[in-house]
């Protein structure tokens, strides 16, 4: 596993993915072009061998207390080895380092596994979203996360990956949203 910070060259390879791994609601090219350039965003990509196997991004403007985790996407054949966790936890380090306070998100109603993914992170349910998902009619899950607290429960280790103690999130750009395709 090799993360990096994603660069505007990792498009088709972050598109191609994306179009696998939300066939109803992919973002389009120009959107995550956008996404991938934004002063406020920062993604990161998972690669394997030389091929992109996961991104994942998040929108926190420097210095404001609240950011959001946009999207995590996780190449079908390498989900549940830790992957969405590991790059979870680095868009969580980089909210810290841009001094948010609170971290929230949006998850698929119908997606338990992400969903505990987030709650074992520290991540707690604040609200719902009648039929958020279109055209598949599903809630969402709102789930905020108290930085300090996430901080004060783990320590980052020699590569500036956080560890803890204790695949994919979907939206628009600039909303919070989540479901972790692993």
């Amino acid at each position: 596993m090799t993360l990096r910070a994603a660069t505007p060259a990792d498009l088709a390879a972050i598109m191609k993915l994306e179009r696998a791994s939300f066939p109803t609601d992919a973002w389009s090219e120009a959107m995550m072009r956008e996404e991938l350039t934004s002063p406020h965003g920062w993604y990161v990509v998972d690669e394997e061998a030389g091929r992109l196997v996961g991104y994942a991004g998040l929108r926190a403007v420097k210095s404001a207390t609240d950011a959001d985790i946009q999207t995590i996407a996780i190449a079908e054949g390498a989900r549940g080895r830790g992957r969405g966790r590991t790059m979870l936890r680095a868009l969580l380090a980089e909210a810290a380092r841009r001094g948010a306070a609170h971290v929230f998100l949006e998850v698929r109603d119908d997606n338990p596994v992400a969903q505990g993914l987030y709650a074992s992170e520290g991540f707690a349910e604040i609200g719902r979203k009648p039929r958020y998902y279109q055209p598949d009619d599903v809630d969402a899950v709102v789930m905020k996360l108290d930085v300090r607290g996430w901080r004060s429960a783990s320590a980052p280790d020699d590569d500036g990956v956080v560890t803890s103690g204790g695949s994919a999130t979907r939206g628009a750009p600039g909303a919070a949203d989540g479901g972790v395709c692993t």
